[in-house]
């Protein structure tokens, strides 16, 4: 996969999207794409797991809206163990990740608002593939994301 977001951005001005920079990256992926693929949650990580764990993830990339709570992690080493394992091409989480040692030596992208220790609740409580907004950008089910070292964009047709 060959792109950087800023070319990506000067080739397609009024057509991206492009997050705030608030994210911060763990994992060795510095760099991937895919079809947005959306969770919502707040606190309870259930449905992340459950979806890293079932679902192939090929061309895909799970966008979680967590609120941006800073209370727990929604992902921790064992669910981005299964994301690879299920060929999930990277996550971005809108909230936090856990065991961030470990994550930074796997062969995943991930970027999420910071770390902490603290485990979430199960309640089984979010929703799937629902239009979600946060960090300024509109990720719908379906269109594209585009992560780099630079940024991430959001665009409603594929750009590479």
């Amino acid at each position: 996969m060959s792109f950087q977001t800023a070319d990506l951005y000067d080739d397609n001005i009024g057509k991206v999207e492009v997050c705030l920079p608030l994210f911060k990256s763990y994992g060795k992926k510095s760099k991937f794409s895919g079809k947005i693929y959306t969770i919502k949650c707040h606190e309870d990580n259930t449905l992340v797991g459950d979806t890293l764990r079932s679902v192939n993830g090929k061309g895909k990339v799970l966008v979680i809206d967590g609120g941006g709570s800073l209370r727990g992690a929604l992902i921790g080493d064992k669910i981005a163990s299964a994301a690879i394992k299920n060929e999930w091409e990277g996550v971005i989480v809108y909230g936090c990740i856990r065991d961030s040692t470990d994550i930074n030596q796997m062969q995943i992208g991930i970027r999420a608002l910071n770390t902490n220790p603290t485990k979430t609740v199960k309640r089984n409580t979010g929703i799937i593939n629902e239009t979600v907004n946060f960090a300024n950008v509109t990720f719908r089910p379906g269109d594209y994301v585009y992560v780099d070292e630079d940024g991430i964009l959001v665009s409603p047709t594929p750009l590479v």
